[in-house]
């Protein structure tokens, strides 16, 4: 008996000095989490109520969210979120908070927790869904490819020869299995849609464009356009057409010798525009317009150009650059294709 006596004591003491997670400050609780990856946040909102509530938080979220998706996502993908949010809410006659099914599913397979000293819970008593409108939620929507949101994709040859140098709208999804993108697109002038599309070729819509392609951008920079600027201006062939957006230059007026001790270029009221992607000779190469009165302008010779976007972004501008051509182009027209 005394002998089992020795063993309750020792076994008694050993509870007593177990340790918990949950036994941590909550600051040190934060830091942990937020070293935690997207998998292993998962896993511990599986575990308990109190973790559940801090792993799913949306700060912690938001930096996973910023980190994978912040290149491609802009005000519109956030702006088509919350209204499928309101859809869904205003949908649920159950709650006031219609839960997403399926989302944290995978759960049920994860690995044992035991060496944090804390037993995962039944799931009767562990709440596994999520509140539709957490940053959580968004995430996983994104990872699903089932929330169609907008963005822009720059142009990949395929196949045609003297195109460069442009990106168009399109509303996109993520494929999970092959690390790529969807497209569906607003003109048959670039087809119905388009898959395998790298994480190079997508981006956000710029703050403060159209979202509605056919609509000219209204320009706010043209009275500070100098030779030298980078800029993306809209055109299209048709009027039937969306616009797209071009990369090209700010260039100097003919009688100009481009000395920048004596230019005046930034003085006069027109403008040039170089797509130097182009041969010298080729007609696409130049164009002008006025800094006083640019409104849409063009015709179904030329086609038509709409509103210019300044580029200041030092990365915003390498990107564009990384897709400059091998060689320079000379220009080659397709009927019923949106190109200039």
């Amino acid at each position: 008996m005394a002998s089992c006596s020795r063993v309750e004591k020792v076994k008694l003491k050993e509870k007593e000095n177990m340790f918990s997670l949950l036994d941590l400050p909550k600051l040190g609780l934060e830091c942990i989490f937020e070293r935690l990856s997207p998998a292993d946040l998962c896993s511990m909102v599986r575990v308990c109520s109190v973790l559940r509530e801090m792993c799913s938080s949306d700060h912690l979220w938001e930096r996973h969210l910023q980190q994978k998706w912040g290149k491609v996502i802009g005000d519109a993908a956030y702006r088509e979120w919350r209204s499928n949010v309101a859809s869904k809410i205003g949908q649920s006659s159950l709650s006031k908070q219609k839960k997403e099914k399926g989302v944290l599913e995978s759960l049920r397979n994860s690995r044992r927790l035991s060496w944090i000293g804390i037993k995962p819970e039944k799931s009767s008593k562990v709440r596994t869904t999520l509140p539709v409108d957490s940053v959580m939620a968004f995430y996983f929507a994104l990872e699903s490819g089932k929330f169609w949101f907008p963005a822009q994709i720059y142009y990949r040859q395929n196949g045609y020869t003297g195109v460069m140098l442009l990106c168009y709208d399109a509303q996109i999804s993520y494929d999970s299995r092959t690390n790529t993108f969807r497209a569906r697109y607003t003109s048959q002038g670039w087809g119905t849609g388009e898959e395998n599309i790298g994480w190079d070729r997508v981006r956000a819509p710029p703050v403060g464009v159209p979202l509605d392609p056919f609509v000219p951008h209204v320009s706010d920079c043209l009275h500070d356009l100098k030779p030298g600027d980078h800029i993306e201006i809209q055109w299209k062939s048709r009027t039937d057409l969306p616009y797209a957006w071009w990369y090209a230059l700010i260039g100097h007026l003919e009688p100009c010798d481009k000395n920048q001790n004596h230019c005046l270029c930034h003085e006069n009221d027109t403008i040039v525009v170089e797509f130097n992607q182009y041969h010298p000779t080729s007609r696409w190469r130049r164009t002008t317009t006025s800094r006083k009165y640019h409104p849409r302008q063009g015709n179904e010779i030329d086609g038509f150009y709409g509103g210019i976007r300044k580029l200041s972004d030092q990365e915003e501008i390498a990107k564009w650059l990384s897709f400059w051509p091998n060689h320079v182009l000379i220009r080659v027209r397709f009927p019923n294709v949106n190109l200039p």
